[in-house]
């Protein structure tokens, strides 16, 4: 089987099976509002209105993260292209051991300095919030 076979297979049965847990979820919350609605006094819930995205409270670290991932994923095909270039005889030729190998180098140091990446954002964000503490 292609790769390109399973990759739309995976999108068709992942899409019909969003679909439906979406309407599923849509009748159970259906269903729970109609439980607590006959019980539900208005007036507990007037003026506790929460927008989690206008408090200061808590930052979301989702840029930094995205920020050093590709910065991770930069690097390391930077990285794989230095030591192909080194250290492969024939690299830039049709054979296809060569290209096999190559793949793999750049392979494993995106999949490194993507990981050293999310590593560099998970500390700093740690560092951040005990900053922030004191």
């Amino acid at each position: 089987m292609d790769i390109t076979t399973t990759i739309a297979l995976f999108i068709v049965f992942s899409t019909i099976y969003g679909l439906f847990e979406l309407f599923a979820r849509r009748r159970e919350r259906m269903a729970i509002i109609e439980k607590l609605g006959d019980n539900l006094d208005p007036a507990l819930i007037s003026n506790k209105t929460y927008f989690p995205f206008l408090s200061r409270g808590k930052i979301s670290f989702g840029a930094l993260k995205a920020g050093c991932l590709l910065m991770g994923i930069g690097i390391g095909m930077l990285v794989g292209f230095f030591i192909c270039r080194g250290y492969i005889d024939g690299f830039g030729t049709e054979d296809y051991s060569i290209n096999g190998l190559i793949s793999m180098i750049n392979g494993a140091s995106i999949l490194i300095f993507g990981g050293i990446g999310l590593l560099v954002a998970f500390f700093l964000e740690l560092k951040y919030s005990k900053e922030k503490e004191n």
